[in-house]
């Protein structure tokens, strides 16, 4: 196995553990960006304020275990996103959101907890149209066998399959297992690996750290253990035969379509956010996800 440890931002009021990209591998499957965020609670009166950005080429997935985020795009979409819910957000071409805690959680004081992954687009898709999904949590299957409840976020899993529209062939699951369970981690995928989110468990006997982003064998069946109550996070599909690089917000197998992108947030032609486009988020000179 490959161990992808994360980098840590702590960004005030929660800390972030990126483990994708990483100088050890950028992808896994189409996944090539993967962020555990939190868990932290939020004082009364403040929240996630993360402000309007662009991305490309890409599709961003969220998934809360805790709290509550509100979502705006620049296709008017507006929606809120709550604990086994699913958001898909397909960049393609180009789209601009933001994400904040919504005014109630924000008053009260709430609670945040979750995973943000980017998905890169295969080749042939790169460019298409910007899409927003949100699938609900009773809409996304739920496996429930003595001790484990696994969620199937997206793709095929243990004989069922989430409605979540992929691009690319792609297998995405929140297992929660009291301590002592198992449960086989099919080798269908071409790549696949796990993190623990919370908790304790081992794969074939391995104890696995906590956060760390273990990378698996192709073609090899495992068993996940819990050694405590734990929460795992399984992720991985097709492999890429093209490269994909990453810079900021943006990924593309074109280095020059990033530059574009690039020049294109700095000059203003990238759409606005309705509800939401009195600011945005400046370029970086160096930003700190990146591929090359």
């Amino acid at each position: 196995m490959m161990i992808i440890t994360p980098t840590t931002h702590d960004l005030g009021a929660f800390e972030v553990r990126r483990t994708l990209p990483s100088k050890a591998r950028t992808m896994v499957g189409p996944f090539i960006f993967v962020d555990q965020f939190g868990p932290a609670h939020f004082v009364i009166g403040s929240g996630m304020d993360v402000r309007p950005h662009p991305h490309i080429n890409l599709a961003t997935v969220t998934y809360l275990f805790e709290g509550a985020i509100d979502h705006r795009d620049s296709l008017g979409t507006y929606a809120t996103i709550r604990p086994g819910a699913l958001n898909l957000m397909t960049a393609g071409k180009g789209i601009v959101h933001s994400e904040r805690t919504p005014s109630a959680e924000r008053a009260a004081g709430s609670p945040i907890s979750g995973m943000q992954t980017w998905l890169a687009l295969p080749d042939g898709k790169e460019e298409i149209d910007p899409a927003f999904e949100h699938v609900a949590k009773e809409e996304l299957p739920l496996i429930e066998a003595g001790n484990v409840s696994a969620r199937v976020i997206m793709g095929s899993l243990w004989g069922v399959t989430a409605p979540t529209t992929q691009h690319a062939q792609t297998i995405y699951a929140d297992i929660l297992m009291n301590a002592g369970a198992t449960i086989p981690i099919d080798a269908d995928a071409d790549e696949r690996a796990v993190l623990v989110a919370m908790g304790s468990a081992s794969l074939d006997r391995e104890v696995l750290d906590p956060h760390n982003l273990y990378v698996l064998q192709p073609g090899q069946t495992m068993t996940l253990r819990a050694e405590s109550d734990c929460r795992v996070m399984l992720l991985g599909g097709e492999a890429f035969a093209t490269p994909r690089h990453v810079w900021w917000n943006f990924v593309s197998s074109s280095r020059d379509r990033i530059n574009q992108a690039k020049s294109d947030w700095k000059a203003g032609h990238f759409p606005l956010v309705p509800g939401d486009d009195k600011e945005s988020i400046p370029i970086p000179e160096i930003p700190l996800t990146r591929s090359e």
